[in-house]
């Protein structure tokens, strides 16, 4: 009977839980099927592991959640960042997961060149404050480049200009990387590219640029956005190749602009400043050769002309050869005569010298007795040195026996056996002494020590996070304390108290504290508890 009375009490229709969720699912998607929503991004955290992004989008007043699914994420033109603002294009939808409604973006574009200006000049910004626009970090251009590697597409009007006009001026070997210069991935492939010059190898198969160009056409801030992009900036400024950036007209500026070594307006400028004109230098080398040539032609001809001055003061070979020629000739007279004279004498003292036996044997006889006479002094030396070498011998052996080694074997084991009972007793006298000065500490330390207080019926107070208490305006109603004895520990809640919250006023009272003592060690599992 009153399973009937509720039941007759209302006639409205009863809906699961499911069916509202359903319900307001189709009309939230039947009404904001395509909605345009301007806000600020906010907790973009970039995409999930599943590659989709989740953040939302708030106003100064509001916030709405968001979702871009991962095949949406690679067609957007600009990549979200934090505390952009935006305009999303999609449709609400509801999650009944979570009882909220979301928009499923399509579609995402900046709000206005200001939002992107505002993001540029941040940048801008934060660059400059880490040094990568000073002027001093930036390299020289080299004077003519062997090898240019070009960064841009392969297929637009730049890379014909400035092929072209290399070839004109000077005409060397050209690298092109190509890239995309608009969309979503034209920062990731420039940086890859500039990433990639500089990780070439100088004896590889492939040439190592000696100078760079990133080369694009002009166009409006969203379609030069790639070039603002930080992680760009970075690889342009750490690139070990001097770099020329040509993005855009004379007038558009943009952050690899301000850190690349040297900014072109155009990128046929770009060009221009990268070789110079080989005819000029052909006319220039020709000019430098023709000076060269006739500045050689004057210096010897100068050089001549000292060379003539200095002839015409020098006498003539005649003159100075005259004197060492008399000289010659009067020696080469006395020279015939001398000779004559010099033969005529050593004739005469030939004959006068008689060559006989009996001249033979004397002389012989001679060395005999000169040779004898040596010999004996030379055995008479030999004996004496002998001699001398032996009794040499013997007195170095008397002084070499072993007696003399004993005894001072002897005396340098009586030494060390002194310095060894000295050292025992300067150690057992060291010990004595540290022995009692660790006595004295010890019992100054159990006189200073606060368990001797607490033994005497006191007791230490701690708050939660093990400071000491010591003053009864530190506690506060509902405190937990912990309470040290002499023989153990103790947890307790304090019931009162005189610690009040910021700009409250202070009551005096006195605290109180229920709590059942511990165990004497406080082992985990054994403290004290509220009774």
């Amino acid at each position: 009977m009153s399973d009937a009375t509720s039941e007759s009490r209302t006639n409205a229709t009863e809906y699961t839980v499911s069916d509202i969720s359903g319900a307001l699912k189709r009309t939230v998607e039947d009404v904001f099927g395509n909605v345009r929503v301007r806000g600020e991004i906010s907790g973009y955290r970039g995409p999930h592991s599943s590659g989709h992004a989740y953040f939302a989008l708030k106003d100064d007043r509001a916030r709405l959640d968001a979702v871009v699914w991962k095949t949406t994420m690679s067609r957007l033109k600009f990549r979200p960042e934090e505390g952009m603002e935006v305009i999303a294009t999609g449709r609400l939808t509801t999650y009944p997961g979570k009882s909220n409604y979301q928009i499923v973006i399509d579609n995402l574009e900046p709000a206005g060149a200001g939002a992107l200006m505002a993001l540029l000049e941040e940048r801008k910004r934060r660059l400059q404050a880490e040094g990568l626009f000073d002027a001093g970090r930036k390299r020289r251009l080299p004077f003519m480049p062997r090898v240019i590697g070009v960064i841009t597409s392969p297929t637009g009007s730049v890379i014909r200009d400035i092929i072209h006009r290399i070839k004109d001026r000077f005409p060397l070997h050209v690298l092109v990387w190509p890239v995309r210069v608009q969309g979503e991935t034209t920062a990731k492939e420039v940086t890859a590219a500039v990433n990639g010059f500089n990780a070439l190898a100088r004896d590889g198969a492939v040439p190592h640029p000696d100078l760079l160009i990133v080369a694009r056409g002009g166009g409006s801030l969203e379609d030069l956005w790639g070039f603002n992009d930080e992680a760009l900036a970075r690889a342009a400024a750490a690139s070990r190749i001097p770099l020329i950036s040509a993005v855009g007209h004379e007038t558009d500026w943009t952050l690899i602009d301000l850190v690349a070594d040297v900014r072109a307006p155009t990128p046929t400028g770009a060009a221009e400043i990268a070789v110079p004109v080989k005819a000029d230098l052909e006319a220039t080398l020709a000019s430098l050769g023709a000076r060269l040539k006739a500045a050689v032609s004057r210096n010897f001809e100068r050089k001549r002309q000292v060379v003539r001055a200095a002839a015409r003061a020098l006498p003539s070979p005649d003159q100075l050869l005259a004197l060492p020629r008399r000289r010659f000739d009067e020696a080469t007279s006395r020279l015939g005569r001398a000779l004559s004279v010099s033969i005529e004498r050593k004739r005469a003292r030939l004959q006068g010298q008689r060559l006989t036996p009996a001249t033979l044997s004397r002389r012989m006889n001679e060395a005999r007795t000169l040779t004898g006479r040596d010999l004996a002094r030379a055995q008479a030396a030999f004996f004496a040195i002998v001699r001398e070498r032996r009794a040499r011998f013997s007195r170095n052996a008397a002084r070499l026996s072993p007696a003399p080694i004993a005894r001072r074997q002897k005396l340098q084991a009586d030494a060390l056996t002194r310095l060894t009972r000295r050292q025992d007793q300067a150690i057992s006298r060291r010990l004595d002494r540290l022995r009692g000065k660790l006595t004295q500490a010890d019992r100054l330390l159990a006189t200073l020590s606060h368990k001797a207080v607490l033994a005497r019926g006191f007791a230490l107070v701690k708050d939660a996070d093990g400071a000491v208490v010591k003053h009864a305006a530190e506690v506060a109603p509902g405190m937990a304390l912990s309470l040290e004895f002499a023989d153990g520990a103790a947890d307790a809640i304090a019931t009162s108290g005189t610690a009040t919250p910021t700009g409250g006023t202070a009551q005096p009272a006195r605290p109180k504290a229920i709590a059942r003592p511990a165990a004497k060690s406080r082992e985990p599992g054994n403290q004290g508890s509220l009774f």
